[in-house]
């Protein structure tokens, strides 16, 4: 990678996890303190977890599509101020319902499918996958910190706090965005960069993509439901809630560690298809196994590290792929449908996981969740998975170029896909295709891998 996609790496997975943590904390501690709002039932519980996912889910497309038009930045900042808002208001809460409504305007700031399309923007064809797998790692480490942290503050300082904590962390990542974010202006050359409305419709009615969709609604329901149960069963196992993270913290960094090579042997050998259908049967299995394993600690642990590392593969490589599948222009636009069902996912694991808990018991979660799992397997037969294009690194120095002169001359050059420029650094990606002759490059463009 170069020094500008490292630092826009780092800064998005600084955003990432900044969001994360806050969803992440308050998973292992609400189901177990909800008890103390007014008006607390299973099914509200449920509810409450899952209503971060709805509010994400209404608003991904809207806010990518948004973002395509104005700018990514703005739809950041926007979204992670709405998001410290809502912490707010259920830091206040005395009601159950009043810590929906906080956790639906937390939603609400919808900036995942913003921030995905932000990675894609400034990274590389070839180096996607890479970047897609760093920011999953760091989702992985806040998800480590938060079962640590989340059950720590809310045993000494109350649930409420969790709540502020979150809102703080939103407006350090407004900074973030802010200052250390790269800029950047992009041009497509595709012929069906049209109206944003014709757009979302060609999102919606493609197969490839609505594949990856359904896949990551799974995922994330998958998620939520499991946390809707294990919670309580640690518990059961004499674990107090400040005690989990003695659980969550070995099995996600071992999860992490099965997870990189199984993401470094798709990547160099193709096997994306083969090892992302192991993934998914993985996951579901597990489910499945885990609807009828004897209960105890053994089980818990084994269950948790098969989820974790079949669940990491597929965050990271769910969204590279879907970055491949449309043009610059359109990102915004196919990963807000693709956000909005992954935080439909977290939703339905919620709400109706708790409703299935409620109704038939734990191992119904599980059972349900597994089922789901292999509908989703069922569904990659006869997919494609997109061809890798390449992408080139132009650089310049100081005047003579800039992004009106290269979208005229360079993006009009046969195989040329579209273009990303970051005039303040003065450089740009050139993503092309396979055939496309570098010698048609003008000379006093630097060209770097």
């Amino acid at each position: 990678m170069s020094a500008l996609e490292r630092r826009a790496v780092a800064a998005l997975a600084c955003l990432y996890v900044f969001r994360m943590l806050g969803l992440f904390m308050l998973l292992p501690v609400l189901p177990l303190y909800a008890a103390d709002y007014a008006f607390s039932t299973p099914v509200l519980v449920g509810l409450a977890l899952g209503i971060y996912g709805l509010g994400q889910a209404v608003l991904q497309i809207p806010l990518g599509m948004l973002s395509d038009r104005i700018g990514r930045k703005p739809v950041i900042v926007a979204g992670l101020l709405l998001f410290a808002a809502g912490g707010v208001l259920a830091a206040s809460a005395e009601s159950i319902f009043t810590v929906i409504f906080g956790r639906l305007m937390q939603g609400a700031g919808a900036i995942a499918s913003t921030l995905t399309a932000t990675v894609a923007d400034l990274t590389r064809e070839q180096h996607r996958s890479k970047a897609m797998a760093a920011i999953g790692v760091s989702i992985g480490v806040s998800f480590a910190v938060a079962m640590v942290v989340g059950p720590g503050v809310a045993a000494s300082f109350g649930v409420p706090a969790l709540f502020l904590l979150t809102s703080a962390l939103a407006i350090l990542g407004v900074v973030v965005a802010v200052f250390v974010v790269p800029s950047s202006r992009i041009q497509s050359r595709d012929p069906s960069a049209r109206p944003l409305a014709s757009l979302l419709l060609r999102c919606i009615r493609s197969p490839s993509l609505m594949r990856l969709n359904v896949g990551v609604f799974v995922l994330h329901m998958a998620m939520m439901a499991l946390f809707l149960v294990l919670p309580a069963r640690l518990m059961e196992l004499g674990l107090a809630p400040a005690e989990h993270w003695m659980v969550y913290l070995p099995v996600m960094a071992a999860a992490f560690v099965l997870m990189v090579p199984a993401l470094i042997v798709a990547e160099k050998k193709s096997w994306q298809a083969v090892i992302l259908r192991l993934a998914i049967a993985l996951l579901a299995g597990v489910l499945l196994l885990a609807s009828v394993l004897p209960f105890s600690l053994v089980s818990v642990l084994a269950v948790l590290l098969l989820f974790f590392t079949a669940f990491n593969y597929l965050e990271a490589s769910l969204p590279a792929l879907l970055s491949r599948s449309v043009y610059a222009g359109g990102k915004g636009t196919a990963m807000g449908v693709f956000a909005s069902f992954q935080f439909m996912g977290a939703f339905c694991g919620g709400a109706l996981g708790g409703w299935v808990l409620g109704h038939w018991g734990e191992a119904a979660v599980f059972l349900a969740a597994g089922l789901a799992g292999l509908l989703w397997l069922a569904c990659t037969v006869g997919m494609v998975l997109p061809v890798q294009n390449i992408s080139v690194t132009l650089s310049w120095p100081q005047g003579g170029w800039g992004y009106e002169r290269l979208r005229n001359e360079v993006l009009c050059l046969p195989g040329t896909l579209d273009v990303t420029v970051f005039e303040d650094e003065r450089q740009a990606y050139l993503r092309v295709s396979k055939g496309f002759d570098l010698a048609q490059l003008p000379a006093e463009l630097y060209r770097r891998d």
